[in-house]
């Protein structure tokens, strides 16, 4: 994979930044030792023909290379896996595989739920009523989750690309105290955002907010 360019969001509010999921696809390609380049499209712009005609559901991320186009995060970060043996490791590649669905199908959706209640949706009436079955069905989550990785620094033991993918839903609830009430778990995020490819991935991501900031009316 070579001439490689990340399409995400230009800017997005405090309350988003580190949490969109282009984040996912710069952190896959720090840890494979792939360099890539920066493109942005405005949230205004992402329903633009031109951009649509990247990704039909005008969302990010989206990879340019030599080899071509791909959407969503969970394709990008599978297709740079399967070119790094350190993310996707031959002997595990069924339980690799595994987890990375099980993060984006059965963990993320309960957990971006709960984001979406309470960041786009803070203090309307029908919050207050599901809310706390919402919590329950994230604590469900968080616990099983917890158990699997008892005896484990990683889900598969050592750092695969199913580690990026859990880790980056597990921030989606950054903003609660859910995630640190399982101590197993807490550490768990903790380690994988400690290692180097992901500090440069999410500097990275939040430089281009910076440099893409609206300027105040």
């Amino acid at each position: 994979m070579k001439d490689i360019a990340v399409w995400g969001f230009s800017w997005v509010p405090p309350f988003a930044q580190g949490l969109v999921r282009d984040l996912r696809v710069r952190w896959a390609l720090e840890e494979a030792g792939l360099a890539y380049q920066s493109r942005w499209v405005g949230i205004e712009e992402r329903n633009s023909d031109a951009y649509r005609r990247k990704h039909p559901f005008g969302m990010v991320p989206v990879l340019e290379s030599a080899d071509g186009a791909l959407t969503e995060s969970g394709a990008i970060v599978c297709a740079i896996a399967e070119q790094c043996e350190a993310l996707m490791p031959a002997g595990q590649r069924l339980e690799t595989l595994s987890w990375m669905f099980a993060a984006l199908n059965t963990v993320e959706p309960p957990l971006w739920n709960l984001l979406v209640m309470d960041q786009q949706h803070q203090g309307e009436a029908w919050v207050a009523l599901r809310r706390p079955s919402a919590v329950d069905e994230v604590k469900a989550r968080l616990a099983a989750l917890s158990e699997c990785l008892d005896g484990r620094d990683h889900l598969l033991g050592g750092f695969t690309a199913a580690d990026i993918l859990m880790t980056t839903v597990l921030r989606f609830i950054r903003h609660t105290d859910l995630v640190a009430e399982f101590p197993r778990l807490d550490a768990y995020v903790k380690r994988c955002e400690a290692r180097p490819a992901f500090r440069s991935a999410l500097r990275d991501q939040m430089a281009d907010y910076v440099r893409n900031e609206p300027v105040a009316a």
